[in-house]
């Protein structure tokens, strides 16, 4: 039991584990403002993007959304495009699954003078009824999920950000090499 308690603390504090947050928090700082463009084409679901970066942005990064003028960060996210591929057919060539993509345009500028755009692309894959059309319904979560796939992607790229900001960058990218070959 002894062995127990002495082990603890090491187990607890020295894996060195931080939350991908911590390192958003870093890059952005704590109060952030979002602002999605709405898309002439689909302004439906440019608001749903708004609303998933807002969770994001306070449940991922551990941030507070806040108005432009009080914010660390300006985050700006827009729809650059969204997509339906087949991907599976059944034995008589009718379509029974669609892969969904949107592709995200992201920026942001910090108070401190940090400027960044890049692009995100989001996947998510799902069946439908054989000769039948894709429902609004289905579309609409298709586009979210996607949506969300590309936002785990703006929250990773964020988070690399961070880290090569603490460690300075060569250590950093070998680091990142590393993650991505495993």
């Amino acid at each position: 039991m002894k062995i127990v308690y002495f082990l603890l603390p090491f187990v607890i504090f020295g894996c060195g584990y931080k939350p991908s947050s911590f390192y958003t928090k870093r890059v952005l700082g704590e109060n952030i403002h979002v602002d999605a463009k709405i898309s002439r084409k689909d302004p439906k679901n440019s608001v749903l993007i708004k609303d998933a970066v807002n969770e994001a942005v306070v449940g991922r990064f551990g941030a507070k959304l806040s108005d432009k003028k009080s914010a660390d960060t300006n985050l700006i996210v827009s729809i650059g495009s969204v997509s339906f591929t087949p991907t599976v057919y059944d034995r008589d060539g009718y379509v029974i699954a669609y892969k969904t993509r949107v592709i995200l345009k992201s920026s942001f500028k910090t108070d401190k003078g940090l400027e960044k755009k890049f692009s995100t692309i989001g996947e998510f894959d799902f069946p439908i009824e054989a000769n039948s059309v894709i429902s609004d319904t289905k579309r609409f979560e298709a586009i979210k999920n996607a949506s969300s796939d590309a936002i785990n992607e703006i929250i990773s790229k964020i988070s690399i950000m961070g880290i090569m900001k603490k460690n300075g960058k060569n250590r950093a990218r070998k680091r990142v090499i590393k993650i991505y070959l495993e």
